[in-house]
């Protein structure tokens, strides 16, 4: 009708134009209507989404901004595919819900972790800090939920935890049980993580990051392996081929993810790697405290000279000097010549630094770098992620993926490549919609504010990869049905007033 009454409002024109006739023309411009677009209904392919199960560390449990709290479960990656798998088949999706918007467990009334962060204005800051004291009410002894569960994310698990009993155990509790874990066990304390994802008989899963936290926790303790060390390759290749062989033992199909390069994440990203600024009468100060120190380096190589074990070079790299302006800060790296064991002589050396742009400062640290941490005082080993610890790193996570590419190869699932995402994050950026996502702390809209973990809207996008994996796999439609999640409904903010007392 609207295209017949601009016909006929053009004729009048043209016939008021020759003289021949007078016509009664509505002067209103009619809007423009887009023709409507159709889309197809949603389709499974030769996946099967009644019975979703997904299982994997603190990604798949919606972990965001240090915290699980309601409002980040329910933007759990795994809880926003199971909505588009709804409309393909899907079933009930069941994750063992916390008890409020504030994060944090307790342990019989006692917390034992601590609520999440939020943006303080300059940064991320704890939650108390804006809103004053709040009361843990997620207790690990008075109201675990019942299970069974479909989402079976426990934070801080490595590959192995989901294989050992008792890992859910509050018995156990500081010998190697999770707390997260605790919550999903119910009447059965000591069984496994994969047993009760196989006990469930599903019929399709997600296994996510199963290798991050076998890299991660050597990571955030800055390449020192005494608090945590890298799992081995070939434990994780058996490890992890023992998981997804228990998952498609009935035949279940699934979808798998790599496991990140963790310097692509803004916990050792954010911080520089010169972020103390001096002036120059503070500058002359420190120095003067190190003249012992840099006067004994003199002296150890010129009574080495010669021998090859202590070089100009490692000379240079050791001396400290402050300048006026951005400094780089002092560490510890062990990875430096231990003078005492050439020479007992030497043996009151110290293995000091400067940072340079190849060092990874942890988030953390920066919160200790007013008080003289990195000046006065070195830094510690595990304040700082250096060059060497990150090509460990590398060398781990390139044989993890090796073995989760060929593993999802042979069992014909689909493969996300959550690596590439975050590489592409942190050099590129990358667009979601009308929005563009990068990983910088706080204002990049991928990662939270505690460096590691995903925004909801971080999760959306990565549910979105998972989707058009398994588009590709399954022959499933939801990328042509319009089943994608939108960016927009996704926050990458929490307000502190999400939940008030």
């Amino acid at each position: 009708m609207k295209n017949f009454k601009n016909i006929k409002n053009i004729i009048c024109l043209l016939l008021i134009a020759i003289g021949f006739v007078s016509c009664d023309y509505d002067n209103k411009l009619d809007e423009i209507v887009e023709p409507e677009v159709i889309l197809p209904a949603a389709t499974s392919g030769s996946a099967d989404f009644s019975n979703y199960v997904a299982i994997g560390p603190s990604f798949t449990a919606g972990i965001t901004d240090n915290g699980l709290f309601i409002a980040a479960q329910e933007n759990s990656f795994p809880n926003i595919l199971s909505k588009k798998f709804a409309n393909a088949g899907g079933g009930d999706f069941i994750q063992p819900m916390v008890s409020d918007n504030y994060g944090g467990l307790a342990l019989n009334g006692n917390r034992i972790s601590a609520p999440r962060l939020v943006f303080g204005g300059a940064g991320p800051v704890p939650l108390e800090a804006v809103i004053g004291p709040v009361t843990v009410t997620t207790d690990i002894v008075l109201n675990n939920p019942t299970g069974p569960f479909n989402n079976l994310g426990v934070p801080g698990a490595q590959s192995a935890d989901f294989i050992t009993p008792g890992f859910g155990n509050i018995a156990n509790l500081g010998a190697g049980a999770n707390a997260y874990a605790v919550r999903m066990t119910g009447g059965t304390p000591d069984v496994t993580i994969l047993e009760l994802a196989v006990a469930q008989n599903p019929t399709f899963f997600t296994a996510d990051l199963i290798g991050g936290n076998d890299v991660l926790g050597y990571a955030t303790q800055g390449g020192d392996a005494s608090r945590s060390a890298i799992t081995p390759p070939a434990e994780f290749a058996v490890t992890f081929n023992t998981i997804i062989d228990g998952l498609t033992a009935n035949g279940a199909k699934g979808a798998v993810t790599n496991t990140p390069y963790v310097n692509n994440l803004p916990y050792f990203t954010a911080v520089s790697y010169n972020p103390v600024p001096l002036d120059a009468a503070t500058a002359a100060q420190l120095n003067a405290g190190y003249a012992a120190y840099n006067g004994g380096l003199q002296a150890a190589f010129q009574a080495l000279a010669g021998t090859g074990l202590f070089t100009q070079e490692e000379l240079d790299r050791r001396t400290i000097n402050f300048t006026e302006g951005n400094n780089a800060v002092v560490m510890v790296d062990e990875y430096l010549t231990d003078l005492g064991a050439i020479n007992p002589a030497f043996a009151g050396i110290p293995q000091f630094r400067q940072t340079k742009e190849t060092d990874l400062i942890t988030l953390p640290t920066a919160s200790i770098l007013p008080s003289g941490a990195g000046t006065a005082t070195p830094l510690l080993d595990y304040s700082v992620l250096t060059f060497e610890e990150q090509q460990e790193i590398k060398v781990a996570v390139d044989a993890y993926n090796s073995t989760i590419e060929s593993v999802a190869a042979a069992k014909g699932l689909a493969y996300v490549d959550v690596n590439q995402i975050l590489i592409d994050a942190a050099s590129t950026g990358i667009a979601f919609d009308e929005y563009f996502l990068n990983a910088d702390l706080v204002f990049g809209g991928l990662v939270s504010l505690d460096g590691i973990h995903l925004t909801a809207r971080g999760y959306a996008y990565m549910a979105n990869a998972f989707l058009e994996a398994i588009d590709k796999t399954y022959g499933s439609n939801f990328g042509e049905s319009g089943n994608f999640a939108k960016a927009g409904n996704y926050p990458t903010n929490f307000s502190p007033t999400l939940q008030m007392p």
